[in-house]
């Protein structure tokens, strides 16, 4: 079953998240609200944390950065990212354990 939080696309998968910026460091947390809640270290400025949390969930599920895209929420705590080419099925498989679910 495909968890709440990640929905497939015809480019890949789309993950629903909401960001806690200024961590002491970078780790998922758990679910809330239907989203993946995620810590980083990053600021918020200047797209920093942006930057930062497509790069964290590229090294999750083993993608390139340059598949990790911010489709939504530039300025917000609540994103979605966009994993082009990736399976909903072998993200679900990484991400669940990490997040508790």
């Amino acid at each position: 079953m495909i968890p709440v939080w990640l929905r497939p696309v015809p480019q890949g998968v789309e993950l629903r998240i909401l960001v806690q910026p200024r961590a002491s460091r970078d780790q998922l947390v758990g679910v809330q609200g239907g989203e993946l809640k995620v810590r980083l270290a990053a600021p918020p400025v200047e797209g920093a944390a942006n930057a930062a949390c497509c790069a964290f969930f590229a090294r999750l599920c083993k993608l390139p950065k340059s598949h990790v895209t911010l489709a939504s929420g530039e300025s917000s705590r609540h994103k979605r990212l966009l994993l082009s080419g990736a399976d909903a099925e072998s993200v679900a498989a990484v991400l669940e354990p990490l997040a508790g679910g």
